[in-house]
């Protein structure tokens, strides 16, 4: 991931709404969830909701698809894996106790068990 596409989506992920649904469609997994779901669960008002996802669209970390009558968003994991690893790319200057807490954190990541259903 380049420097102006990180911009794009940590600017997409610093606003509260957004983050939130961000976080919804991770848990969500690949299956998604309808935008209707995704109001229900967040309180978001439709108008806002669409703004938002949006804005997370255009910065490539959630994916749309129709399914009959609904549009069912999904969070774009490699996306968030991309970005994850362009912040980390740079961790721990020659001292991995720096990042050793991050590793442990990735490392106990219920999507990252060795055979998690996502």
């Amino acid at each position: 991931m380049d420097t102006t596409a990180a911009v794009s989506a940590l600017s997409a992920l610093a606003h509260a709404g957004r983050l939130e649904v961000f976080r919804l469609l991770v848990r969500a997994g690949k299956d998604g969830m309808a935008a209707g779901d995704i109001a229900r669960a967040t309180g978001h008002v439709p108008q806002t909701l669409s703004g938002n996802l949006n804005i997370l669209g255009h910065a490539g970390l959630v994916s749309s698809r129709r399914a009959g009558r609904s549009i069912v968003y999904t969070a774009d994991y490699a996306r968030m894996t991309s970005l994850l690893g362009f912040l980390m790319e740079d961790c721990c200057g020659g001292v991995p106790e720096i990042c050793a807490p991050l590793a442990e954190l990735a490392a106990n990541a219920a999507c990252c068990q060795p055979g998690a259903v996502q």
